[in-house]
């Protein structure tokens, strides 16, 4: 089921806005990446160079370890540090979830992202060709589990026991606690099973936005970024 009931290219070009910054940041740790691959082929550092494992397994443990550490742990600080909150809240101030809210994200907050993806890297030694499989696999579930869709509950629910589904991920943004303190996954449900922060109810209970921040001023670009710096806005909500 699809919803438009609001300017989809006004929302859309708010959210475009803060990806041409990510596109400039992952541009920068695109550089810096090249230089953690080259010093972990060097020393033969991390994970994978301790393991002898079919190749299908070894990825398979680094895309579990890349969800825990660049999507689960760093999304759960996120939510739960108020200095990091505050950048994070521009992702969660969209009051019409669609595939381009997946791309919302403050350039304080993708860096912070960005910083533990390269830690995890370092932590399994993965090839690149491991690193570039899993960053496609991200783009394709931030899209996919955003979109302004909603699954019928027989297909959602089995799927969510593996896989971050959109129906899921809805009540991550949902405008107040604790539906907004949960799922923290990209790509997986595993993480967000083993330390209780799953939730799943009827999506259609969801309202958008957060209750600490003005609706009216969710497509207001400079306001948006101004949100990690504003005092008067509260971190406890």
């Amino acid at each position: 089921m699809f919803q438009f009931n609001y300017k989809k290219w006004k929302h859309a070009g708010v959210n475009f806005t803060f990806l041409f910054t990510t596109m400039i940041i992952n541009t920068l740790f695109g550089v810096a990446t090249v230089g953690v691959f080259t010093w972990i082929a060097e020393h033969q550092f991390g994970l994978t160079y301790l393991i002898d494992l079919p190749i299908w397994a070894e990825l398979l443990i680094c895309l579990l370890i890349f969800e825990l550490l660049a999507q689960y742990t760093v999304h759960y600080l996120l939510h739960r540090v108020k200095w990091m909150w505050k950048f994070h809240m521009i992702h969660h101030s969209d009051t019409h979830l669609d595939a381009t809210s997946g791309t919302r994200h403050h350039p304080g907050d993708f860096v912070m992202r960005e910083l533990f993806a390269l830690l995890a890297v370092v932590i399994t030694g993965a090839p690149a060709s491991f690193y570039f499989f899993y960053r496609i696999c991200t783009v394709f579930f931030t899209y996919f589990t955003h979109a302004n869709i909603y699954l019928p509950t027989w297909l959602d629910k089995p799927l969510s026991y593996i896989f971050i589904t959109p129906n899921m991920h809805k009540f991550h943004h949902h405008y107040e606690r604790p539906w907004t303190d949960s799922n923290f996954g990209n790509m997986f449900s595993i993480w967000d099973r083993l330390f209780g922060t799953f939730v799943y109810d009827d999506p259609k209970k969801i309202r958008y936005g957060l209750d600490v921040l003005d609706d009216a001023r969710d497509e207001d670009i400079g306001y948006q970024f101004r949100i990690p710096f504003d005092k008067s806005i509260k971190t406890d909500y």
